[in-house]
């Protein structure tokens, strides 16, 4: 059974050509210093294909493996937070199947403990 992070922000107006410019800055700086070439990144819709108000959306497949989970989570999540801050006026959805991811405007995105150290070296000696 798989997990998947879902993100999405919505508006009444469409990017702009600064906003577009940011976005795909922002893929390509993630995309580039991803961990993990056989792993599902950061992947973002084509906007055609979402709601009309949608500016942004996409969605990425964790691993299966918890040694990798969260460091994918978490560099995708602030991936995820960059694209928050670099679209002003929109409204944010983000979520792990049906939990949501809380927002913290210093932190960004993350779930509570994600980023401790010690949690992190024990999923990665299992």
């Amino acid at each position: 059974m798989s997990v998947s992070l879902y993100y999405c922000a919505s508006r009444a107006t469409p990017l702009t050509d600064a906003e577009t410019a940011a976005v795909e800055r922002i893929v390509a700086a993630h995309m580039a210093a991803f961990p993990y070439e056989d792993q599902e990144s950061l992947y973002l819709y084509d906007s055609e294909a979402g709601r009309p108000d949608e500016v942004v959306a996409g969605s990425t497949k964790m691993p299966l493996d918890p040694g990798r989970m969260l460091p994918v989570l978490d560099h995708v999540l602030g991936s995820v937070t960059e694209l928050r801050r670099a679209l002003p006026g929109a409204e944010w959805h983000v979520h792990m199947d049906g939990l949501d991811v809380p927002w913290d405007g210093t932190e960004g995105y993350a779930f509570p403990g994600m980023r401790d150290p010690d949690l992190a070296a024990e999923l990665g000696g299992l």
